[in-house]
């Protein structure tokens, strides 16, 4: 039974996203009394989102479902920084060029999770460039600079751990505290948010936030976080052997994003049921206790519950279909991943292993190379031994494609054009 009075905060506790909160009583109190607006931060460091990213956007959906206000932050204003925190060095810098079509591709997932509008539960998208671009130097150091203590700072885990492996720290990288402690004042200040959110890594700043917060006369200020997740072997989440498995459809096929919950540890499927989909908590306790080859209806239900959030309800039970056909069935399915190539190249041949690289079934030919002498590989489910196996056109099968395997699981096909 959770300890919370407040739908938000109960809803998270009892799903696994709560971590920290800087004033538990306070901020159930907040949620019980009144509608809260809350913000969480997404800096522009790439065109899309990976699911590392989706705890954080469930519980700004969380949040709203629960009566309250979600502000999705861009960051087209630290991006041009880029957030050090637990780095061992220091981020690439982006052209202001780059951030606006970063954030441009990540704006696009958030409308699938919020709905967006002028009412006091409307979700809110703003771009911190909108106050920090036009700072004046000097009168931010005095106005905001002078209420930071470098001592302080300076103790911070995020920092120390850089500075404990004697790994250099630049004095730009060193203000995007201060910067993000001033967009919760600025938030403040503009829309009445009250509390910051983020996962574990961002405490420390969050917390500076809330101290920037005091001293610059806002009401009282609060901080939540949620665990930095691993899979169950601990694997980081949002990233597989061939990749980031990105939120933007153009950038990962809805069967591909499907295909990754589809292959849940056997370990983590009522954990991600929890957080990563909107299902009532008695029917995942009741997918959680399926045992044997059952589990498996349990990944699939996941796979597609997750797949229909993000890319739609047709699109996840198409990839769900097209799972079934190609391994229930053997079928070839249209709605597979697919490849072009030039029918001149094919003609001619093409090395199997820059083949499958090619296809993102393989990272390198060295990789391929492993798995072709693991027995992994098939070209139209039949087994290749040989690495130095050319594919040509004798390899098309009656519906003019290539169907290419790694294991049961990945399946790309090759079409000529």
């Amino acid at each position: 039974m959770s300890a919370f009075k407040s739908d938000f905060l109960r809803t998270l506790d009892e799903r696994g996203f709560l971590h920290q909160t800087s004033d538990q009583a306070g901020l159930d109190e907040l949620f019980l009394k009144e509608t809260v607006t809350a913000y969480i931060g997404f800096d522009p460091t790439a065109p899309s989102l990976h699911a590392g990213g989706l705890i954080q956007i469930m519980m700004l959906h969380w949040m709203q479902q629960t009566g309250h206000q979600p502000i999705a932050l861009m960051g087209g204003g630290t991006g041009m920084i880029g957030d050090p925190s637990f780095k061992d060095e220091a981020r690439k810098l982006l052209t202001p060029e780059l951030i606006v079509e970063n954030i441009s591709g990540i704006k696009s997932v958030f409308a699938n999770y919020l709905n967006f509008g002028d009412g006091p539960q409307d979700a809110l998208m703003v771009d911190n460039a909108d106050w920090l671009m036009g700072l004046n130097y000097v009168e931010f150091l005095r106005d905001v600079g002078r209420h930071f203590s470098v001592n302080r700072m300076l103790a911070f885990d995020s920092v120390k751990t850089r500075l404990d492996r004697e790994q250099s720290l630049s004095f730009l990288e060193f203000n995007y505290m201060i910067l993000q402690a001033y967009d919760f004042v600025e938030l403040n200040k503009r829309y009445g948010c009250r509390l910051q959110m983020g996962g574990s890594d961002q405490w420390g700043n969050i917390i500076n936030g809330i101290d920037l917060g005091h001293r610059m006369d806002c009401p009282q200020l609060y901080a939540l976080t949620s665990p930095l997740l691993t899979t169950s072997s601990g694997a980081k989440m949002g990233k597989s052997a061939s990749g980031a498995i990105w939120l933007n459809a153009d950038m990962l096929s809805a069967y591909d994003f499907w295909q990754y919950w589809r292959n849940s540890e056997d370990a983590d499927i009522a954990r991600f049921l929890k957080l990563y989909t909107t299902l009532p908590l008695d029917e995942i306790a009741r997918l959680e206790a399926l045992g044997g080859a059952e589990i498996n209806e349990a990944k699939k239900i996941l796979a597609t519950e997750v797949t229909a959030l993000l890319h739609g309800r047709a699109a996840a039970e198409e990839a769900a279909e097209t799972a079934r056909k190609t391994f229930e069935e053997g079928a070839i399915s249209d709605n597979l991943p697919t490849i072009t190539v030039a029918a001149s190249e094919l003609e001619a041949g093409i090395g199997l292993l820059a083949l499958f690289v090619s296809a993102g079934l393989a990272g390198s030919n060295g990789e391929a190379r492993r798995h072709v002498q693991g027995g992994a590989i098939k070209i139209n489910d039949v087994s290749i031994t040989d690495d130095k196996t050319l594919v040509n056109g004798g390899y098309l099968n009656d519906d003019g494609v290539i169907k290419l395997s790694l294991g049961k699981k990945k399946h790309v096909l090759v079409r000529p054009q």
